[in-house]
């Protein structure tokens, strides 16, 4: 009897010690739907990293915008409210402005490049930078390339934007870009786009054809130009005493991770991005690439110029060596 004691008390304890090392949770959060890939992306990151690390790291998912708008997430996983947050690059500039580099527009005429941006010297030294406020960067996965929508038609040269209300986020770059092509640049979080364009609050939106599809902006807008304007990334960033918190080897995993789940991430949107033009026009989008791409880069150099008095030439010229 006694030593079926002792037995059942080890066998508790090492329950408990299991127990103890599957505590950690990490609430990661998203503003996109379910069927987009960067949910793709997130559930991959959630089964490699709760198999690598033998279960002691679970990953809770909230996809959509459940813990708020892309500024709220930002802003929940400075203070740890949640653990990592994936939106768009943008969205972290009020940290740390330069790296509004990555979206100046036209920047780069390949995906490839911005990837040698990002994933090299200038990518690297801007996500040192939010160090300072809390966050350690994981990754810059895949927004795309932005293209424009509209319900009044095919947009072809900047004339055609003139007075056009065009909703953007919160890229400085991208409402100065709109602004100079003589649109009127309007700011909405991406929650309130669907029914500001179906209400005609506005007529016109920019965001890579993967968003459009997931959000289903066809419904409500006709034209589709794929104007390949800016390159838009993300940044998988996670809260810093989070990450500092965990073990070395689960640290490790986490990284490992995040740049299998960019690379895998970033390959499935370029694979993919033909057969999502071709599904938009299979539900009724006019579509068109024969854009004067001459003199839409000959009317955005002020943007240009603007970043650069801000922010200085450094990574500008780094990234244009690249090239």
């Amino acid at each position: 009897m006694k030593l079926m004691k002792t037995l059942g008390l080890a066998s508790a304890i090492a329950v408990a010690a299991l127990t103890a090392q599957a505590q950690t949770t990490l609430r990661f959060a998203h503003p996109v739907a379910e069927t987009d890939l960067q949910h793709t992306m997130a559930l991959f990151f959630k089964e490699q990293v709760e198999e690598r690390t033998g279960g002691s790291v679970s990953v809770q998912i909230f996809p959509q915008g459940q813990l708020g708008n892309d500024s709220a997430m930002i802003d929940g996983a400075r203070s740890g409210i949640i653990d990592i947050v994936l939106v768009g690059l943008n969205n972290y500039t009020g940290l740390v402005p330069v790296a509004g580099v990555f979206e100046l527009p036209f920047m780069f005429p390949a995906r490839e490049l911005a990837y040698q941006a990002l994933d090299g010297d200038v990518g690297q030294g801007i996500a040192e930078r939010f160090a300072e406020f809390g966050l350690t960067v994981l990754g810059f996965p895949e927004n795309g390339f932005r293209t424009m929508t509209n319900s009044r038609g095919p947009i072809r040269v900047p004339a055609d934007l003139a007075g056009i209300n065009m909703r953007t986020n919160n890229s400085r770059a991208l409402n100065d870009m709109f602004a100079a092509l003589g649109a009127n640049p309007l700011q909405l979080p991406i929650a309130e786009l669907y029914t500001a364009l179906e209400t005609g609050v506005v007529n016109a939106q920019d965001h890579p054809v993967g968003i459009v599809l997931s959000f289903r902006y066809d419904e409500v807008q006709r034209y589709l130009t794929l104007t390949n304007h800016a390159y838009s990334a993300l940044g998988m960033m996670m809260n810093q005493n989070r990450f500092n918190g965990l073990s070395a080897s689960e640290q490790a995993v986490i990284q490992e991770v995040s740049a299998e789940a960019v690379a895998m991430q970033r390959q499935m949107a370029a694979d993919n991005e033909a057969a999502m033009v071709a599904e938009l026009e299979g539900r009724g989008m006019v579509v068109n690439s024969d854009i004067d791409a001459a003199a839409f880069q000959a009317a955005v150099t002020s943007v240009w110029d603007a970043f650069i008095a801000d922010n200085g030439d450094a990574e500008v010229n780094a990234i244009m060596a690249l090239q």
